[in-house]
């Protein structure tokens, strides 16, 4: 259906809250006239099912609604997999995992595409790009500035008292999850799909496109190591990995989170690159 791009993808796993390795949290979804990338969110009560646990249950629902209904809705495919995802695994509302979610889907004429929470998609065309992005998590006004940060900005590294205070926080931002004036990601109301960003291009007009979670847009929009068509010449150029590699290396050289303060010394990283401006070539 369409003009099949050449896809490519790279992923590589973080560390968990303890700063110890554990299996990537992202899933990448490749369907004949679809990618799907999830980015489950980071479990912070000891115990609770994963992220990942969740990311891999909704990208097989997702799968399963994209290839029944290819040209559908996009945001009633995702509320209808997070509705099954919920219903088989008695999942309820504000005390379950969550995900992220970005979609590009392609038909015969048009590219469109979904967000809901923090991983972006960009679409490169002939007049330049634009970004798919969904900021109310970043934007959030929350009523005292997050401790872990400041405790980073001032020196304070990962470790225990880091844990505690990541906790803390976390409890403040979730209980402005999936509510009017707060952010909306996929969890257990299927009300949230209602709330992602959408947008649809003419499928001529694309020559590229990517997706990414936020272990890899963090380079960009907090590190500022590239813009996104300087990402875009990197990957174009020397593969999706090599963006990467990139951002795990700025992360390096700032080993306790000082400069860029975040909740892990290094996050998931999924980036997805199509190529829709040469001869589709068999994914892998």
């Amino acid at each position: 259906m369409g003009d099949e791009p050449e896809i490519q993808v790279a992923e590589r796993a973080g560390v968990g809250i303890d700063g110890q390795d554990r299996p990537t949290e992202d899933r990448v979804v490749v369907l004949p006239n679809a990618v799907v990338l999830l980015d489950g969110a980071t479990a912070l009560r000891p115990g609770a099912r994963t992220g990942g646990w969740y990311a891999d249950q909704l990208s097989t629902a997702l799968a399963g609604g994209l290839s029944k209904t290819p040209t559908g809705d996009l945001t009633v495919v995702l509320a209808e997999a997070i509705t099954a995802v919920a219903a088989e695994h008695g999942l309820v509302p504000g005390n379950s995992p969550a995900s992220t979610v970005a979609i590009i889907r392609w038909t015969e004429t048009t590219l469109d595409a979904l967000v809901l929470a923090d991983s972006p998609v960009v679409v490169f065309t002939d007049s330049g790009h634009e970004v798919l992005a969904d900021s109310r998590l970043v934007d959030l006004r929350l009523p005292r500035p997050s401790a872990y940060r400041q405790r980073l900005r001032g020196g304070a590294g990962y470790g225990p008292e880091h844990v505690a205070a990541l906790r803390s926080s976390g409890a403040e931002i979730g209980k402005l999850r999936n509510v009017p004036g707060g952010f909306w990601v996929a969890e257990a109301d299927p009300a949230a799909a209602a709330h992602a960003c959408t947008a649809s291009w003419p499928l001529a007009t694309i020559r590229s496109a990517m997706l990414a979670s936020d272990g890899v847009s963090c380079g960009v929009d907090d590190y500022r190591l590239f813009d996104w068509p300087e990402a875009l010449a990197l990957a174009r150029q020397d593969g999706p990995g090599a963006v990467l590699r990139a951002v795990r290396a700025a992360e390096r050289d700032d080993p306790d989170g000082a400069r860029w303060p975040r909740p892990k010394r290094h996050d998931d990283q999924a980036l997805v690159l199509l190529r829709f401006d040469q001869p589709s070539r068999p994914v892998g």
